[in-house]
């Protein structure tokens, strides 16, 4: 009964045939509008994740942990039953008799169907939950990340169809505005949405695989320096000397404080050997000493000298070799060659100025690196919603309230005139007969008196195939013959009708012309002129005279 594990492992079997049946009825389907795509994708995954399951119970069941299937094969056999003169058919008809007993007792037992109609179930529409900005996954709906992106100090205002094209260019961002709680939120809200979008839209793809290859392609980067705009592993050393980390619109951006494209603390060492040499003058202030200091985590107190000099260690002294004592109280130094090491958190990765320098460690520095890639690999498989976007935004912000509503409705008469080509059932035409004006295969018996089972092919016509007579005859008068005679260099008439054979009509042709030359007009000899006097010559004797002046 279905109770056994042998009934129960069966029934699992079956199952997985029956959904692997669907899942080949459902993928042979031609599909064409998005809508229809998405709804297949989603039954194909429901039909995957049920296998996977009923694959689970059966692993389970062959593992038989507790003996129970082992004891049921052997119950089968007549072996460990109370009867010691049991045999395989007695114990057979007990079983059959328990059967009986049971349904007569329960006669109303339900009875499960053992088929279900795929033809159904192929049509059933998986619910996916979509907002109306996102038009069953065509295009993406950030506008939530987007007004927290431009009300942080990370970013800025920009126009919505913009920022969906800077999206994943997240080295533009200031490195010390990177490790605030702020950025980091923003960061997994994004890659949230992200990764939502993606299993709704591409529900066959599997995200986990994806992440788990990015994480060790990254682990390998990261370690080597690799990472765009994480080459220092986020110790905030070299990108702050070399003035890396800079936005694109950094040089605009002057005067704006601190936002996305604002400049960081950056300092050029590499024009002064002395502190004198960089008070003075005009190319680096106290303000940008200060701003620089704070930038790596060092202690920004003291006289302006003091400053120069605790700044210019950076040119001579290894970032972990400086002593812990020149650093900030909020930042934790790196582990020094010596072994001492006055924290586990690492170097700060630059959080210059106060705001959010004390979690700036390397670990920490890491992660947010580990979230930008994701989010980056994201946008590059979401590459054509983005696109697809920000090209209607563009568009969109040039429409009118009315222009928009009727496009709105066009989209949806044409959706709903895709819906009704794919709702009409297949006609059956298995000897493919050729289709009447009511859209259905002509009867066999017309299609045998014109003779559309008789196969003609012309050889100037590139080998194309004419089915019947009357098409066969007609297409010499057609454009594909005439272009093919055309390219031979073969006059079209009537004497070259039936011949559909290249090689025939080329000597058909030298024929013919072979027979019309002794009766070629040549119009040296019977070309006529006249005189002003009336007097008749012959186009050669008329230009000999001419040209002597006699006439």
């Amino acid at each position: 009964m279905a109770s056994t594990l042998l009934e129960q492992a069966r029934a699992a079997h079956e199952e997985n045939e029956r959904l692997e049946r669907q899942a080949v009825r459902d993928l042979q389907q031609n599909v064409s509008s998005q809508r229809e795509k998405l709804f297949q994708s989603h039954r194909i995954k429901n039909v995957v994740d049920a296998i996977v399951a009923n694959s689970a119970r059966l692993a389970e069941v062959y593992a038989d942990r507790d003996g129970a299937r082992k004891d049921e094969i052997a119950a089968l056999g007549g072996q460990g039953t109370p009867n010691p003169s049991a045999t395989v058919f007695t114990t057979f008809y007990e079983r059959l008799n328990e059967i009986r007993e049971y349904h007569r007792r329960h006669p109303g037992a339900r009875v499960v169907e053992g088929e279900v109609d795929v033809d159904e179930a192929i049509k059933d529409e998986p619910w996916v939950q979509f907002s109306g900005e996102e038009a069953l996954g065509k295009y993406v709906d950030v506008h939530e990340v987007y007004q927290q992106f431009t009300n942080a100090k990370f970013g800025r205002a920009m126009e919505y169809s913009m920022y969906l094209d800077e999206l994943p260019q997240t080295h533009k961002i200031p490195r010390n505005l990177k490790f605030t709680k702020t950025y980091r939120a923003y960061m997994l809200r994004l890659l949230e949405y992200l990764e939502s979008f993606f299993q709704r839209t591409q529900p066959l793809q599997d995200l986990a695989k994806h992440h788990a290859k990015l994480e060790a392609d990254f682990s390998d980067r990261w370690e080597q320096g690799q990472v765009l705009g994480w080459e220092d592993q986020g110790l905030g050393w070299a990108g702050v000397l070399r003035g890396e980390g800079e936005g694109e619109e950094g040089a605009e951006g002057e005067g704006e404080g601190e936002g996305y494209g604002a400049k960081q603390a950056v300092v050029d060492l590499s024009q002064f050997d002395t502190a004198e040499e960089l008070l003075d003058g005009d190319l680096v202030g106290a303000g940008k000493i200060k701003e620089a200091l704070g930038a790596l985590g060092l202690k920004t107190g003291g006289t302006p000298r003091e400053r120069a000099e605790r700044l210019l260690m950076a040119k001579t002294t290894r970032f972990e070799d400086i002593h812990p004592k020149h650093f900030a109280k909020a930042f934790a130094p790196p582990k020094r060659k010596g072994g001492k090491s006055s924290t586990a958190n690492g170097a700060s990765g630059g959080g210059g100025g106060g705001g959010g320098g004390s979690s700036g460690s390397g670990s920490v520095a890491r992660e947010v690196a580990l979230v930008e890639a994701k989010v980056q690999r994201l946008c590059e498989l979401l590459e054509g919603p983005i696109s697809e976007t920000r090209v209607h935004v563009e568009k969109k912000a040039g429409l009118t309230y009315e222009e928009m509503a009727a496009e709105r409705e066009e989209e949806e008469v044409v959706e709903e005139e895709e819906e009704s080509d794919e709702e009409e059932e297949e006609i059956y035409n298995p000897l493919k007969l050729p289709m009447g004006w009511d859209g259905k295969p002509i009867p066999y018996w017309l299609y045998k008196l014109h003779g559309l089972n008789q196969e003609f092919k012309c050889e100037i016509c590139g080998n194309y195939s004419y089915w019947g007579r009357r098409a066969f005859e007609r297409h010499f008068r057609e454009f594909r013959h005439q272009h093919g005679m055309r390219c031979l260099g073969v006059p079209n008439t009537k004497a070259f009708h039936e011949v559909t054979v290249i090689k025939d009509a080329l000597a058909l042709w030298e024929r013919m012309r072979e027979k019309q030359g002794g009766s070629k007009w040549r119009p040296e000899v019977e070309e006529e002129c006249e005189d002003r006097e009336g007097n008749v010559y012959d186009k050669k004797t008329f230009q000999d005279l001419r040209r002597q002046g006699i006439i």
